[in-house]
């Protein structure tokens, strides 16, 4: 018999690893508790016929061990054999065993509580620890004893030891206990327990972690635990990240993903999940739960803010499930669903994925229905914003049905309605539906109906009106509409914004606004640049309005570099341009025009911006400005005065010699200036305008090769005109122009020049020698429009093509 235990009750297995107390005088160890075959305690004892008591686990083994190898049966002690394999239960001598085992287990179990101290070493607290693992592994029962004896709250300390090693045993030993122990479980769901195991989950060291999920994952087990560990700051965010780690190894994952699902037992746990990134729970939720369930997410998920990625996933999972309530359901899971579309449906991709499972029906249906079933307006503005955000998507939106009588969102009824639903609403919905009109004048499929029902419907000043509205976005969206539909109804928008009311007005302070670049000032320019140019009326108001000053500043400004920064920079800035150059469009009618560009000297300005690289529309623009800047040169040159001739040269004109007069302009025969009278040729401009020939944007080249055939322009010297050119190494470009074929209308305006050019004898004589030019007049000659032939002859009579007294096309002048 042993005269003292060594911590546990198995004889023979002390390691280094195993427990190993201060050898405490407990009460011996039989022999007969003892099996002869695994040299332990017994814990459920059978008799032979022989009178030899075993293990039964142990004795079945050896029985089955001689069975298998054909020996005969024999007891393992005396090796007789044996008549029968019977066995009998020692059930007196188990009694006593368990009996005994319970004491000294007591024992035990008390000297591992006085261990399970703070102040107790490294090595004892282990021991401990393991003692409880065992006792606990050993038997369920063993559990309860535990939970008695008081050593959970003793292990829970140990949380807070300096040792890595004592804390990660203490997790771990914590596992044990409460593994399919409900009460265990409940234990630890006092005070900060919980919250303390969490903290593990932060920690740097794996092993710590790797502990605390698996802890966690079997107290998730419990519904009463689920709360109380979602209840945690930052608990499902951390178990969510794991999840997804790639440095965690693979038991952790997939403990934390246990741990989760275990979780999702409760809503509130299933919502964090989703603010946490992990959606599915709740998407499954709003697909399979109860309605109140249902109800609930879909109103949360109208409350998250997603991602992009995470919209389209959104959207392909519960996408018909909520436009299925939207269109049939309770008024209170109707809202649930409208926010829920209305959160998913701001992102492009996702918003086609619901367009595709049909909620353009429903969403005009509650938009236009009126009575019993109408939505209240609060959740007309919710659907109104849903249907802003799927029109501008970029969808097709003439191919889809949306009513009765194969009525789509372009029908003329619909676009009545909405505009109807604009005068007739609060400034909330109305900036919605207006931005619904922004979307489908957008596309060039579905803007011709929108412009169609609008003059139909006469809701033109209706809507420029609201540019007066206090509210910015609703101001913002009713600039962004007119700005659409400027190019097929500018001068309507023109003359309703020349009117006394005002609206004007409040374009140019919306511009003026000195607060960087807006949207809504970038809009409000663009909408002014689209109006025709030569609308006289209109440009006469923004003088009188001081308009163009403004523009000015804010043009040089942005050149100085003191506005940048904003996404809007570069279309404000070509509004600004596009604006100011409808000033010369009226230079003949209007002399304060002509004033103005004096006075701020545009010509150099325009001239500057041709320069703008990178900025097409900024330098055509600029060319097409200086072009009819350069058109009212010679209208605005002052011509010399000449001396009275002498008596004798009135007489005898033979004898007398024109006056000679030094400084004037060679191509317009006068005093010229830039600031005066806009000369290319002063302002030296004509060097730009021939760099911009080479340009890749074919408008830009147009424009350029525009303003250098005023050089060419019958009320000029053309011969002087041509030497300009060939000063400024121009004669090639135009010809290159001519040579590339580009478009028709650069075609046109290249022939038109070159055959200018080709009046002078030395040119037309060196370029009669290329035959790619005389092939590219002959194509023109061929091929071009009536004028562009006349032209096209007359120039290859100058490279001797064609013979002078041909006269294919009658003369034109």
């Amino acid at each position: 018999m042993a005269d003292s235990w060594d911590g546990c009750s198995e004889i023979g297995s002390q390691s280094d690893e195993s427990f190993h107390f201060e050898r405490v005088h407990l009460e011996p160890i039989y022999d007969a508790f003892v099996c002869p075959l695994t040299k332990q305690v017994m814990s459920d004892p059978v008799t032979l016929e022989n009178g030899q008591t075993f293990e039964r686990e142990a004795i079945e083994k050896w029985f089955r061990e001689c069975k298998e190898s054909g020996r005969k049966m024999v007891c393992p002690l005396t090796l007789k054999e044996l008549k029968s394999t019977d066995m009998n239960p020692s059930i007196a001598l188990r009694n006593t065993i368990e009996e005994w085992t319970a004491r000294n287990e007591a024992v035990q179990l008390d000297l591992a509580r006085r261990s399970l101290n703070l102040g107790s070493s490294e090595t004892e607290i282990m021991h401990a620890l393991k003692y409880v693992e065992h006792i606990c592994q050993k038997s369920r029962s063993n559990k309860h004893i535990a939970r008695s004896a008081g050593l959970i709250p003793l292990i829970v300390d140990m949380l807070k030891s300096g040792s890595r090693r004592v804390r990660c045993k203490a997790l771990e030993t914590l596992r044990i206990v409460v593994e399919e122990d409900a009460e265990n479980k409940e234990m630890l769901a006092e005070g900060d327990i919980v919250r303390t195991i969490v903290k593990f989950l932060s920690h740097e060291l794996s092993k710590e972690r790797e502990e605390a999920v698996s802890l966690l994952y079997e107290l998730s087990k419990s519904e009463t635990l689920c709360e109380k560990i979602g209840s945690v700051n930052g608990a499902i965010l951390i178990l969510v990240g794991m999840t997804s780690s790639k440095s965690e190894n693979l038991l952790t994952v997939e403990k934390a993903e246990k741990t989760l699902e275990n979780l999702e037992k409760c809503e509130n746990n299933v919502r964090q999940m989703a603010e946490n990134g992990r959606l599915q729970p709740l998407l499954t939720q709003i697909l399979e739960g109860p309605p109140e369930t249902k109800l609930s997410m879909a109103s949360y998920l109208g409350e998250l803010v997603l991602n992009n990625d995470i919209k389209v996933i959104v959207a392909n999972t519960v996408g018909s499930s909520l436009i299925n309530i939207m269109r049939s359901g309770t008024m209170e899971s109707r809202e649930s669903a409208l926010k829920a579309l209305n959160q998913i449906s701001s992102y492009e991709a996702s918003a086609k994925v619901l367009i595709e499972a049909g909620i353009l029906p429903p969403l005009v249906k509650d938009l236009f229905t009126v009575g019993s079933n109408q939505l209240p307006m609060r959740l007309k503005e919710v659907s109104a914003t849903i249907l802003a955000n799927v029109v501008n998507s970029g969808y097709d939106f003439d191919s889809i049905l949306v009513g009765s009588d194969d009525q789509t969102l372009v029908s003329e009824d619909i676009v009545h309605n909405l505009l109807h639903l604009i005068s007739n609403t609060g400034p909330a919905i109305e900036c919605k539906l207006l931005q619904v009109l922004v979307g489908l004048t957008t596309s060039k499929t579905t803007v011709l109906n929108v412009v169609a029902a609008i003059k139909s419907s006469g809701a033109t000043i209706s809507l420029v009106q609201f540019i007066e509205a206090p509210q910015k976005d609703l101001r913002v969206a009713s600039i962004k509409l007119l700005q659409n539909l400027s190019p097929l109804m500018g001068q309507e928008l023109a003359d309703a914004l020349r009117g006394s009311v005002g609206q004007l007005s409040s374009l140019i302070k919306v511009i003026s606004e000195n607060i960087g670049i807006t949207e809504e000032q970038a809009a409000a320019v663009g909408l002014l640049a689209d109006l025709p140019e030569r609308d006289l009326g209109l440009t006469r108001q923004m003088l009188d309005e001081s308009a163009f000053q403004m523009i000015i500043s804010r043009v040089i400004r942005i050149r100085q570099g003191e506005t940048r920064g904003t996404r809007f920079v570069t279309p404000f800035l070509e509004g600004l341009v596009r604006v100011l150059a409808r000033i010369t469009f009226v230079l003949a009618d209007e002399p304060d025009c002509v004033a103005l560009c004096r006075e701020h000297n545009l010509a150099q300005l325009f001239t500057d911006m041709l320069q703008a690289n990178g900025l097409d529309n900024v330098q055509m623009v600029s060319a097409t400005a200086l072009e009819n800047l350069s058109l009212e040169s010679k209208n605005l040159t002052r011509l010399p005065e000449l001396p009275p001739t002498g008596l004798c040269g009135s007489i005898f004109p033979c004898f007398s010699k024109p006056p000679t007069i030094s400084g004037l302009c060679k191509l317009h025969r006068g005093t010229c200036t830039q600031r005066e009278s806009f000369c290319l040729l002063e302002g030296q401009a004509v060097e730009k305008l021939v760099a911009l020939l080479d340009h890749t944007n074919e408008r830009v080249v147009e424009a350029a090769l525009a303003a250098l055939s005023t050089l060419l322009d019958d009320g000029v010297d053309i011969e002087q005109g041509v030497t300009v050119l060939c000063e400024a190494e121009g004669i090639k470009p135009i010809l290159d122009v001519l040579l590339e074929k580009r478009t028709d209308n650069l075609r046109r305006r290249a022939v038109w020049v070159v055959e200018r050019i080709l009046r002078t004898d030395d040119i037309a004589y060196e370029v009669s020698g290329d035959p790619n030019v005389s092939t590219a007049l002959v194509d023109a000659f061929q091929h071009g429009d009536y004028r562009t032939r006349q032209i096209a002859e007359r120039a290859l009579k100058h490279v001797d093509k064609i013979p002078n007294f041909s006269g294919i096309f009658p003369n034109m002048g």
